[in-house]
């Protein structure tokens, strides 16, 4: 199997992923290793190099070496071809998607990690292997890019920094038409609906505390709009627990698919990628990528 390391240099504020090339380049040569080094040159460069390669129908493993979003991009470029698998090397500033898996930088433990199938969620012609979610918490995560550039601002305060800002502009409500598996409406004023494969985002934010990526279904979490932007601020540490299943505003479904029809252009994120839409379908796609989970991992004991 040939490996292909793919790193985002601007992971890490810059630094952290472009400090890891020494350490992939002493392991490929220490281990005689079958496998080459990428670094991206832009965005959606990852995606594009990954689908190039996956095209050959080599056997390949892509270790995404970087955050979240770099996670986004190596998962587009090859969950449609099942010669390839994906790993990930947690190098940003949120890393939210492998804290199920432990957050686990020793290049050993991914090499000689345990290939499994995960699910994923299909969206308009991309997927998202983490999670996606429309209304106030989408207007945070766009938002929160610019706040990651600040110094000594991590993924966590950037997500933090960015929700205040959004209370402060009442960018709070939401009037969402949610279908649940083709059968089942919700109506109402929302903050958000959130549609995870996994548990937390945002760098940190327990949002479905209870999804699981290889279990055949979404956690859609709904949460309704009751009150202002002010009387918001004590859910906000709640809410990043994972605290906010027993809300007498939050509906919880178990799921293969969601729909959100809204009465005017809300902002939907995809694995943090993000625009505004009216209306977006979420499927899942049950077992559709073989990512990695290093050595080691509690995942396997779960």
């Amino acid at each position: 199997m040939k490996h292909i390391f793919v790193v985002n240099p601007v992971s890490g504020k810059g630094v952290i992923a472009k400090a890891y090339i020494p350490t992939i380049e002493n392991y490929i040569k220490e281990n005689n290793l079958d496998a080459e080094i990428y670094v991206t040159k832009k965005s959606r460069d990852g995606m594009r190099f990954v689908e190039e390669k996956a095209k050959t129908g080599e056997e390949i493993r892509f270790y995404s070496c970087g955050g979240d979003g770099t996670l986004y991009e190596v998962v587009n470029g090859c969950y449609k071809y099942p010669n390839c698998q994906v790993a990930n090397i947690p190098l940003g500033s949120g890393n939210d998607f492998c804290r199920l898996f432990g957050k686990n930088t020793n290049l050993s433990d991914h090499v000689n990690g345990i290939p499994v199938k995960l699910d994923l969620i299909e969206t308009d012609g991309t997927v998202a292997i983490n999670e996606c979610a429309m209304g106030l918490d989408s207007e945070i995560c766009i938002r929160q890019a610019s706040y990651k550039k600040l110094p000594g601002v991590n993924g966590e305060l950037a997500y933090t920094l960015a929700a205040l800002g959004c209370l402060a502009k009442g960018k709070t409500k939401n009037d969402f038409r949610i279908i649940i598996d083709n059968n089942e409406i919700f109506e109402d004023k929302y903050l958000f609906c959130y549609i995870g494969n996994s548990r937390w985002y945002g760098g940190g934010y327990k949002a479905a505390p209870n999804a699981m990526p290889n279990e055949g279904f979404i956690d859609c979490i709904m949460v309704r709009w009751d009150r202002s932007p002010l009387k918001l601020l004590p859910l906000i540490p709640k809410y990043k627990k994972g605290e906010h299943l027993d809300w007498n505003i939050t509906t919880v479904r178990r799921c293969k698919k969601v729909r959100i029809e809204s009465k005017n252009p809300a902002a939907v994120n995809v694995d943090g990628e993000c625009e505004y839409v009216t209306e977006r379908e979420f499927k899942l796609l049950e077992g559709a990528i073989t990512f990695v989970v290093p050595r080691h991992s509690d995942f396997l004991n779960m």
